[in-house]
């Protein structure tokens, strides 16, 4: 009876592996297909033949010295201000997380301010701090004497007013980012660490850092392109960067459009430089967490070329396993 059983399922086995497979149909895949197809090809006709967007001229200005000087100044505030920002948003970030009520009050209050009004008002409070405090200066508190005391319009600069502003404010932001990354480590981590007499300052610095860091690291390069794109901000209190170079240029020659377009093409050129650092990191720090780690770009253009890992033509067994 067994034997009966075991034939009739095994050939009813047989006849199901005999039926060929239909792959699923998606006509409305291929329709979306088209509609962006369209509308891309739409896109790419109105640049090329849209004579207002003048070409030639954007060609002229592109690497002018004003605009490569404004790139320059723009690089400069966003490194200054992401490094000065990090720097302080550890620290804050520690702090908020210090069971100290006075330390971690005080790193939500400076949260709360910088992080709750905005940005350009941050600018020009700083632009014009000198009619707030016309003097600023160090000395004994409430009953002096002054050591040192400077005009705020002399050590108030535009250029220092930008990085204060930005720097600030993107420590406010850092804090946050860099106290979800601490805490999504586990705890016993944390107590198996100190339970062998390491410090908190060695804990944080070879035990939870490292691990958040892939937490912390997708937010923080966000947070590097929207600084890189802030500091256009910083045009409003005249500080030479790539807007305001622009600016500059077409306020003389009256070529809006054409020097716009320079300045968006370089935004975009340098904000795709940082977006591939950005990968690179992130796959730096996801070694530990999956078994095997997405291609980078080149990797997936040998693959899709059909070579193997070191340039040669991919054998068949590497081509199987990558299908």
């Amino acid at each position: 009876m067994s034997l009966q059983k075991s034939a009739f399922h095994g050939s009813g086995s047989d006849h199901t592996a005999d039926q060929p497979i239909k792959p699923a149909r998606h006509p409305w895949r291929w329709v979306a297909i088209a509609f962006v197809a369209l509308l891309a090809v739409m896109f790419v006709h109105t640049l090329m033949t849209n004579p207002r967007f003048e070409w030639p001229i954007v060609a002229k200005y592109f690497t002018s010295g004003t605009i490569l000087l404004g790139v320059r100044r723009t690089l400069e505030l966003t490194a200054i201000a992401m490094l000065s920002g990090v720097g302080l948003g550890v620290l804050l970030a520690v702090m908020r997380l210090s069971p100290n009520p006075v330390l971690s009050s005080a790193s939500w209050l400076f949260v709360w301010f910088f992080r709750g009004s905005p940005l350009l008002v941050q600018l020009l409070l700083w632009y014009n701090l000198s009619a707030l405090f016309p003097d600023i200066s160090l000395g004994i508190p409430f009953i002096g004497p002054d050591f040192v005391k400077i005009d705020a319009n002399v050590l108030i600069t535009p250029y220092l007013a930008a990085l204060l502003g930005l720097g600030l404010n993107e420590a406010a932001y850092s804090a946050e980012i860099i106290r979800a990354g601490i805490i999504s480590i586990d705890h016993g981590q944390t107590e198996a660490a100190q339970s062998i007499g390491m410090s908190r300052g060695r804990l944080l610095r070879r035990v939870v850092l490292p691990q958040a860091m892939r937490v912390i690291i997708p937010p923080l390069g966000n947070d590097t392109i929207n600084m890189l794109k802030m500091s256009a901000l910083v045009s409003i209190i005249a500080v030479p960067e790539l807007l305001f170079a622009a600016q500059t240029i077409y306020s003389r020659t009256f070529e809006t459009i054409p020097l716009l377009l320079v300045a968006v093409i370089w935004y975009l050129i340098v904000v795709s430089v940082l977006s591939v650092i950005q990968y690179y990191i992130e796959r730096h720090y996801a070694r530990g967490s999956s078994r095997s780690l997405p291609l980078t770009p080149l990797q997936g253009l040998r693959k899709l070329l059909g070579f193997g890992p070191r340039g040669r033509p991919a054998l068949p067994d590497e081509k199987r396993s990558a299908a």
